[in-house]
């Protein structure tokens, strides 16, 4: 008899046991399906895959998914058709929602064009593998801008100097020119920078009558380099560098030293320069 009663007291303590266990297990497993049913979700319109500055958004780019109501970024959309045809000013990555920030405005069209702020201008110079710093120059970067040219068409007065700082690169990439000896077609790296109306002037003169050189920059450093420029006589230590004056003991920029006076005379297509008061 005793032997009976222990017997079910442990058949009744497993059954119990087993139950509570199966119990807590159905809870556990239902408590993260009813708080992702619970949670409230918004529509998104969102990217499908990365996309590019200036791209023109069409349907296939698009992809309206649900999102957590509390996380919607303010300036979202709810439907792929309200911003089909419009342009992107900033470029975006796959699952990204829409931003009306990052759109151009209706009818402004896609590309570069909506891109450019009002008093700015964009400017394509053509590079090269080294110039363009090895292909580290891309949209977005801030570069500043050498040009290397001679005033007076002398080697010896050749001056490499920084003529425009903190320019913002627009678009980086490669198209196809006509080689002019063989009339082939060559790849040509174009780098495109966005600058004021004086700034373009300055850039198209330094492209054209020199070499001009890309140095990226640190887009945290505002600081504002103002130097005398290098000639090849200082460069390779015949000549003495010029020394910077010292006020309130900060050093001020030198000025380039400026080339004598003189006539330039052309003669069918070749330039001389005769210098005032010389031999």
């Amino acid at each position: 008899m005793t032997r009976v009663r222990i017997l079910l007291v442990l058949v009744v303590a497993l059954l119990t046991g087993g139950g509570l266990a199966a119990g807590t297990y159905n809870y556990l497993s239902n408590v993260p399906r009813q708080q992702a049913q619970a949670m409230p979700t918004s529509t998104v319109v969102v990217a499908r895959a990365n996309l590019a500055l200036g791209t023109e958004l069409k349907q296939e780019d698009l992809v309206a998914t649900e999102w957590p109501e509390k996380s919607v970024p303010e300036g979202t959309f709810k439907d792929p058709s309200e911003i089909v045809g419009r342009g992107l000013i900033a470029s975006v990555v796959r699952n990204e929602p829409i931003l009306v920030g990052k759109l151009a405005s209706k009818g402004a069209g896609s590309g570069l064009p909506p891109i450019i702020p009002p008093g700015k201008r964009a400017v394509s110079v053509k590079v090269n593998e080294v110039i363009g710093v090895a292909g580290y120059v891309l949209p977005g970067n801030i570069v500043d801008v050498l040009a290397t040219a001679s005033p007076t068409s002398r080697p010896e007065d050749m001056t490499s100097k920084i003529v425009l700082s903190q320019v913002q690169v627009l678009t980086s990439g490669t198209r196809l020119e006509q080689d002019q000896a063989d009339g082939k077609p060559v790849q040509v790296t174009v780098v495109t920078l966005l600058v004021t109306p004086e700034q373009s002037e300055r850039l198209a003169l330094a492209s054209t009558e020199g070499q001009i050189h890309l140095a990226l920059r640190n887009p945290l450093d505002m600081e504002q380099p103002n130097t005398p420029g290098i000639k090849p006589g200082v460069l390779m230590g015949m000549a003495p560098a010029p020394r910077p004056r010292v006020v309130n003991g900060r050093p001020q920029p030198v000025a380039a030293p400026q080339a004598p006076a003189g006539v330039e005379i052309i003669r069918g297509d070749k330039r001389e320069r005769s210098i005032v008061g010389g031999v």
